[in-house]
């Protein structure tokens, strides 16, 4: 088996992840728009200029999303990642690479399943998009965060270095 000698994420990687974080932050936080544009459009009332350019902010955004996960799947693939700290029980490492793949596929399935809804009128995946899978990325959120937390302050790892500082 060759080991991996990747010890600490590239800058470019250290970006992606963050500019993602964020944009993914305001579109949970700040769906307002498109909620708003959803109710409209369900109880057939007129849309105004304002309520499109709402709704528009979070597509937008969306496939920004989209494209930068593409992006980073296709770096990451490239340039590779560190590999889990030995202080991990292998459990655990199972379900983080589990949840780090689940997320990639929720940075997939969120944009699509809201485009399906936005653009082509897709009730069901909308439905799917506003419901199981916002908070099923919610959960994985949260369980990242505080995956994070542990390895700083339980096991004492450079997780959050290799993501900060890139060490």
């Amino acid at each position: 088996m060759v080991e991996n000698t990747v010890t600490g994420y590239s800058v470019l990687q250290r970006a992606l992840h963050w500019l993602m974080a964020a944009l993914i932050f305001f579109n949970l936080i700040f769906s307002d728009g498109m909620e708003h544009w959803n109710r409209l459009m369900r109880r057939g009332e007129a849309i105004t200029p304002d309520d499109i350019s709402s709704a528009n902010i979070h597509a937008y955004v969306g496939i920004a999303i989209l494209l930068l996960c593409l992006i980073r799947l296709a770096v990451r693939l490239m340039q590779g990642a560190p590999d889990a700290p030995p202080q991990e029980p292998p459990l655990l490492k199972l379900a983080a690479k589990l949840a780090h793949w689940t997320l990639y596929a929720l940075f997939v399935l969120m944009p699509v399943t809201g485009m399906a809804k936005y653009y082509f009128g897709n009730d069901t995946l909308g439905e799917l998009h506003g419901g199981p899978l916002k908070i099923l990325l919610w959960a994985l959120i949260v369980l990242h965060v505080l995956g994070a937390l542990v390895h700083q302050f339980y096991w004492k790892t450079n997780v959050l270095a290799r993501m900060t500082r890139g060490v």
